[in-house]
């Protein structure tokens, strides 16, 4: 792998310290609830998740990560910095009755340029703040957890209760958000609903209803999986057989979500604008949030409290139920044999309001991508979605030249409007929400599945289409004045739009993102090779053999040196031996070198003999 991820991690932190040395909020997009929360995650993700960039525990800091925080102060000033500027943010997005906000304000765009998004429209909760909210507040408690057995100073002691206790509460009102914004889309026979789904599934030759019986039968857990739900959203009646449904996440809260009980002190909970049919952007968007609830380190540090713990068991409820369902459209229906094609390699997808994009195709991926981890997927399974995102990354001009005048190019820029229905009203205009992370979004995916592979030679093809992916990226960063190192210039590259003087925190957060997976999958254990697993096994034994000739031979009764050589050799045989599983290519080198100095003792030897 070419990128060095802890290298680039830095270089973001040292641009972003130099904006936020006095921490100035807004960016490209200006001010909301997302962007700041992305403003402030592009600190807290390695923060929280990388081994030397901790923050938490000033004596500890490692050298490298103040170095490139020092615009904001050394290792005392930093975490309380730090503290101050999410303590800030929280109560920023704290309505008047101390209900979190979660609006999306200036990421609202409108279909009609000549429109303008209303007040009240730009007040409106969306799905894409829930889920960063839980990233976020998750990252900040386990920060504010960790720091305070540091703390000695009573004012300081008291700001960070002050941060935990606002956390939690927004960590509350995002995961009951999430399951206010479930949904479960029915549909019956001849809609175009129905026709889409039908036609993404159907294999060669297929009648309508051999593929809806199959399809149903497919489903059968997910359809009784859905029936089940008792709190939140998406519960709908699913007993005529003759109805074929999605489910996912729509973009906000759902029109007509039920109230969630809850103990904790959420707020009022809204009535929801939202139509019923899921978007796959949003869907995608609140998985990943749900993940992070499930992740070791929260429950490591025990973030959760009994309620939240409730709360979060029902959503995981939904991503099994999601997972489940989108697996089984876009992977299922090729044969045991892999003689079919998976519908998700039939690009681009086609979603059920009949729209068709490459993003949509590269959305699905994801989902399918998350089933696959969850069952320890074969390394065919994931060969196959290898190839869907070689062919994206191809489609989108991400490893391939842009042609003139390509509509590829509006994938990252303008990027993919996505349509909100239920955000227009009488005299509002209908909003949309314009997504442009294609190609930071295809580098998360080659390395989730690279994370997974088993087989070296399968992780070295996506650790290549990574450097790849990352070229691509790192000629969109911005190199002016204090913007230097962070995203996004798709100018740089495609030579279309206008070039940015402020950086994009959309794009910034999603590469740091990646950048974290970067760091574990270069700490990960290497990919084991059966064949170089055995080849390593036969050669120790061969080395274990000769050696204890060796002995036999009375080598360890000879001179100092001889005797120092052969405890040597002893010490490499148990160290191969210990990490032939883990590292059977540091294995058979080991037992290469002894097998070497063997052969030298023995030449040495015969030429005494001779």
């Amino acid at each position: 792998m070419r990128m060095q991820p802890r290298q680039q991690m830095l270089d973001i932190w040292r641009a972003v310290a130099r904006l936020g040395a006095d921490w100035e909020w807004g960016g490209r997009d200006g001010r909301n609830s997302i962007s700041d929360a992305e403003q402030l995650l592009c600190l807290m993700h390695p923060a929280s998740l990388v081994d030397g960039f901790q923050l938490d525990r000033p004596d500890d800091t490692h050298p490298d990560a103040l170095a490139a925080l020092r615009d904001m102060g050394d290792s005392i000033e930093i975490p309380r910095k730090l503290i101050r500027v999410l303590i800030d943010y929280m109560r920023t997005y704290t309505d008047e009755n101390g209900a979190p906000d979660f609006s999306g304000g200036s990421y609202f765009r409108t279909e009609d340029p000549d429109d303008k998004v209303t007040d009240e429209q730009s007040k409106m909760h969306v799905v894409d703040s829930y889920s960063m909210s839980i990233t976020l507040t998750l990252a900040t408690l386990g920060f504010a957890r960790v720091f305070r057995s540091r703390v000695t100073r009573t004012d300081l002691r008291s700001q960070v209760d002050e941060l935990e206790k606002l956390a939690s509460i927004r960590l509350s009102a995002a995961m009951v958000g999430l399951l206010r914004s479930f949904t479960v889309n029915a549909f019956g026979e001849g809609t175009l609903p129905w026709r889409t789904l039908i036609n993404t599934v159907r294999r060669r030759g297929q009648s309508d209803d051999r593929v809806v019986s199959d399809l149903q039968e497919r489903l059968q857990e997910v359809r009784a999986g859905l029936r089940d739900l008792s709190i939140g959203s998406g519960q709908v009646e699913l007993e005529n057989s003759n109805l074929l449904f999605e489910c996912g996440w729509t973009w906000g809260t759902l029109r007509g979500a039920p109230t969630i009980e809850t103990t904790e002190p959420v707020g009022v909970q809204g009535s929801g604008l939202a139509e019923r049919r899921p978007l796959l952007y949003f869907t995608t968007i609140a998985l990943a949030g749900i993940v992070d609830l499930t992740k070791e380190r929260t429950r490591v540090l025990r973030l959760l409290n009994e309620e939240q713990q409730r709360l979060a068991a029902a959503l995981q409820l939904r991503y099994d139920l999601t997972r489940s369902y989108w697996a089984t459209v876009a992977s299922s229906e090729a044969s045991s044999d892999g003689g079919d094609r998976w519908p998700l390699e039939e690009l681009p997808w086609r979603t059920s309001d009949g729209e068709e994009s490459d993003y949509f195709s590269l959305l699905v991926t994801s989902l399918v991508t998350h089933d696959l981890s969850k069952r320890n997927a074969p390394d065919s399974d994931l060969r196959r979605v290898l190839s869907v995102l070689e062919e994206l990354s191809s489609r989108g001009r991400v490893t391939r030249r842009a042609l003139t005048n390509d509509v590829a190019l509006q994938l990252h820029t303008p990027g993919v409007p996505l349509r909100l229905g239920g955000s227009e009203g009488e005299v509002n205009p209908r909003l949309t929400w314009v997504v442009s992370d294609f190609s930071v979004m295809l580098l998360k995916r080659v390395v989730t599945l690279a994370l997974r592979a088993r087989s070296p030679e399968l992780r070295s093809q996506l650790t290549t289409l990574a450097d790849q992916v990352w070229d691509h990226l790192n000629s969109r960063r911005m190199d002016d004045g204090g913007a230097g190192a962070l995203w996004d210039q798709p100018a740089a590259i495609f030579q279309v739009g206008r070039e940015f003087d402020l950086p994009s925190w959309y794009h910034t957060e999603r590469v740091m993102e990646c950048l974290v997976m970067l760091a574990d999958l270069v700490l990960a254990p290497p990919a084991r090779s059966q064949r170089l697993y055995d080849i390593a096994r036969d050669r120790i034994a061969e080395a274990e053999q000769l050696f204890d000739r060796e002995i036999f031979a009375g080598s360890l009764e000879a001179g100092p040196s001889i005797r120092g050589s052969m405890q040597e050799l002893r010490a490499h045989l148990r160290r191969a031996q210990r990490v032939l599983t883990e590292k059977p290519g540091t294995a058979d080198a080991l037992a290469s070198e002894v097998l070497r100095r063997l052969d030298q003792l023995a030449a040495a030897q015969q030429s005494a003999m001779e």
